[in-house]
């Protein structure tokens, strides 16, 4: 056998060869195919946001279910993250997303049973974990299969493919709901469909890189974060939970605020509002890996509370421009703290440490995703999706703004 990396990998036995393809993809054309598979993936994360008004008055529930049924996602993808995170170190890329892949078209399929809640509780889990398993490995396949010195740019890709993939699923099904039938069945067929044609081409990909030797130690991922560490985690945490909770609320009752609020019922127009967001959060990303970590984590706050007084202001004002344009906003802002706060969360941590710092950092990010989601579904009931929206916009714009005024006295201090 020989070795790669100092030892730590090894050719996979001829016994286990013979389950993979003796020619297939690599290089560019096998990136190309798991960037795809990473879209298709990502995109059936989201099919759900447009449809969700027609959930509620096909199966009588409100808005609070809503926000439930969208919250266990998140728990899928904390799931993946903490059980199956370092599972293809050990097995490989390549034998870690093909499961991944399956699990997004079980889920698309478990979202074709009629009628049924559950249902769209065990699709979204299931959804979440085959995102939650994609976000990671793909990432880590994207980076194997970089040319010498261009590592960067293709995890700057990765991340981009991430959220165009979440941003085109609200617009794929919407434009599917509003112009063809079976608005309930149809997305998630086609759907089903994606993922077997990427399937067949990620079959055919050469796994970058090549199975340890000893048995598979499968354990949960460890989640701390060390005392030299917690000042810059902090900081960049309460950031990325404010960003994440605007991800969660476009993603989850954008639809329902369209249509109470602002009288908007056009499950395409929501789709394009949601993709309006996810792709300015792309635009955030790659502005952010042109600029000092610091002063992008600076200028994705300020633009977090610049767009969530806008997201709030367009809802107290019934104003459908000034809400996309709030969303546009927003989503730079959250793609800039996020990424820079992940890089300076990375930098500043220990190297044997990092991968269960890099762990609880995503965990914060999805709690806030999910539980202020929820929040907001309960205040919506109560009160109202105006002042819920308002409320919930603000409370984003005051995180936003902590984070942002904590850098700043961090700056000075360092001065």
């Amino acid at each position: 056998m020989r070795s790669r990396t100092a030892g730590r990998r090894t050719t996979i036995s001829s016994s286990t060869e013979t389950t993979r393809p003796a020619r297939g993809l690599r290089g560019p054309t096998a990136a190309v195919v798991v960037a795809l598979a990473f879209l298709v993936t990502m995109l059936g994360a989201t099919l759900p946001t447009p449809l969700y008004p027609i959930y509620e008055q096909e199966l009588g529930f409100g808005g609070v279910v809503v926000t439930l049924v969208f919250a266990t996602y998140a728990v899928g993808v904390m799931l993946a993250l903490l059980f199956f995170g370092r599972l293809s170190d050990q097995l490989g890329r390549r034998a870690v997303l093909l499961p991944g892949l399956a699990l997004a078209a079980v889920s698309s399929a478990v979202f074709l049973v009629p009628d049924s809640v559950p249902a769209l509780f065990a699709g979204r889990v299931l959804s979440g974990l085959s995102a939650g398993i994609f976000t990671g490995t793909a990432t880590a396949a994207l980076v194997d299969l970089a040319p010498a010195g261009r590592q960067s740019r293709y995890s700057l890709a990765a991340a981009c493919v991430n959220m165009l993939g979440l941003g085109l699923g609200p617009v794929v099904a919407g434009a599917l709901a509003e112009y063809l039938p079976a608005p309930l069945s149809l997305p998630y067929a086609v759907h089903i469909g994606m993922v077997l044609v990427v399937g067949a081409f990620l079959w055919r990909v050469v796994d970058p890189t090549e199975r340890t030797d000893g048995p598979v130690s499968w354990r949960p991922q460890r989640v701390a974060v060390p005392p030299e560490v917690r000042g810059v985690f902090v900081r960049a945490a309460i950031a990325g939970f404010a960003g994440f909770a605007v991800l969660g609320l476009f993603t989850a009752v954008s639809a329902s605020f369209l249509g109470q609020v602002l009288g908007v019922r056009d499950h395409l127009v929501t789709g394009l509002v949601v993709f309006t967001l996810l792709g300015a959060s792309t635009i955030g990303q790659i502005a952010s890996s042109r600029l000092p970590e610091r002063r992008s984590l600076l200028v994705g706050c300020a633009a977090l509370v610049v767009g969530a007084a806008g997201v709030g202001s367009a809802l107290a004002l019934a104003s459908l421009a000034l809400l996309v344009a709030g969303a546009a906003v927003a989503g730079v802002g959250q793609g800039m703290s996020f990424r820079a706060g992940l890089g300076a969360v990375n930098a500043g941590s220990p190297p044997e440490r990092r991968s269960e710092v890099a762990s609880s950092f995503f965990l914060v990010l999805y709690v806030g995703i999910s539980l202020p989601v929820v929040g907001e579904g309960v205040a919506s009931a109560a009160f109202g999706p105006v002042t819920a929206g308002v409320v919930f916009a603000g409370i984003v714009a005051l995180l936003a703004l902590v984070a942002f005024v904590s850098l700043l006295l961090q700056r000075r201090a360092a001065g």
